[in-house]
């Protein structure tokens, strides 16, 4: 199918169930595109935003059909669409990121395979498929360790931290569940992403480095720019070029690191696909991740990503949404972005803030001095996996 560039009025599907939804819509429509969503969920805000709404299941192929023959291209805004059905549509309409890149990633021994064979440092890890694997394996990955599933997506109740020998028997209760890898636990002091935008002739465009912070599972925070020596920069964009450029794959894509102590990084995952780490840019560098995305797979030229102002975002809970009406009235500096999602719906995360300071540490600062967020009580309890749901 001979690729051409989208001009205003042209149609972008836009597939998925996260919360990137809306913001990629809204931006499709501002650059004077038609939207189409697909979605199991009438009230879902990417279909209130789209100009047409398709409700049906990832399973229904003639609803996916039908939504692909209307579409002159389609996106998916999240890895958790399945890259089968990614390959279904594939049939109709024209689908820019395509679907081999969520094969690998969405299977860790894919993603594993897929790095090692580039000498990428990855955390160790061995296939496991039995207790008594297990119980083998734990003499050359050490303790401590995480079991999970070799399919992402099912979030921490399908994982076991191994601290010792007595944490194995744990394992009982999933182990019959399917294929897992037992991987090292990495005593990690930063972790960092890389946002990157890849165009149709490879070209790769990136966004400023930034530092993560999880709670619960759940991204709470992304700070550009993080304050990082230049060899270990240097390191980061020389591994996540020779990733993008060996993915098969256009629009915008994450590529996650942990940086140890001693400076050495492991790659912890690639999303290829938006992430809400790349939600920072909306303020800190001069084109946002959506519209570079868009820009990608429309075949539009794409400016030089600059760094505008040091910016920090905060991810929202609903029990922060009461103490966050005193910040509210306060903070000329605050920028707030909710979801829009139904009131019905019981969110993880309704929205996000952007703090814009002269430096992070001001920002962070800042934030810190609310007492809004102080509960660190459940950091670092599973460092080497991240939900990043929506929903619970």
């Amino acid at each position: 199918m001979e690729e051409k560039a989208l001009f205003p009025g042209s149609t972008i599907g836009i597939i998925g169930e996260s919360s990137n939804g809306i913001m990629l819509a809204e931006a499709a429509k501002k650059m004077g595109f038609k939207v189409i969503a697909y979605n199991s969920d009438e009230a879902a805000p990417t279909m209130q935003e789209a100009d047409l709404g398709v409700v049906g299941s990832l399973h229904s192929k003639a609803k996916l059909q039908d939504f692909a023959e209307r579409c002159d291209l389609v996106t998916y805004e999240s890895d958790k669409v399945s890259s089968d059905v990614i390959e279904a549509i594939g049939q109709y309409t024209k689908v820019p990121q395509g679907s081999e890149p969520l094969e690998i990633t969405q299977d860790r021994l894919l993603e594993r395979a897929f790095l090692e064979q580039m000498n990428i440092n990855i955390a160790p890890y061995a296939t496991i498929v039995s207790l008594d694997d297990i119980y083998q394996a734990i003499g050359s990955i050490g303790y401590p360790c995480v079991l999970k599933p070799i399919q992402k997506g099912f979030g921490a109740k399908r994982q076991q931290v191994i601290n010792r020998q007595s944490d194995i028997a744990k394992c009982a209760d999933i182990i019959d569940l399917g294929t897992y890898v037992l991987e090292a636990w990495i005593p990690y002091e930063k972790e960092l992403s890389v946002i990157i935008g890849k165009e149709f002739d490879g070209k790769l465009n990136f966004f400023p480095i930034v530092e993560n912070i999880y709670r619960d599972h759940h991204l709470f925070q992304s700070i550009t720019k993080s304050q990082l020596e230049a060899d270990v920069q240097a390191e980061v964009h020389r591994i996540a070029t020779e990733i993008a450029t060996q993915l098969d794959y256009v629009g915008v894509l994450e590529i996650a690191f942990f940086l140890t102590k001693s400076g050495s990084l492991y790659v912890k995952r690639i999303v290829p696909a938006l992430h809400k780490a790349g939600f920072v840019f909306e303020k800190a560098t001069n084109i946002s991740m959506f519209e570079l995305h868009l820009r990608a797979l429309s075949r539009m030229p794409i400016p030089q990503v600059r760094f505008v102002q040091p910016t920090v975002m905060v991810a929202i809970k609903n029990e922060d949404l009461e103490p966050l009406r005193t910040q509210w009235v306060l903070k000329d500096n605050w920028f707030y972005r909710f979801y829009r999602y139904p009131q019905t719906k019981r969110m993880v995360n309704p929205g996000y803030l952007l703090v814009l300071a002269e430096t992070t540490t001001a920002a962070i600062h800042q934030i810190e001095a609310t007492n809004i967020w102080s509960d660190t009580s459940s950091e670092g309890e599973e460092p080497n996996e991240t939900v990043d749901e929506d929903t619970q």
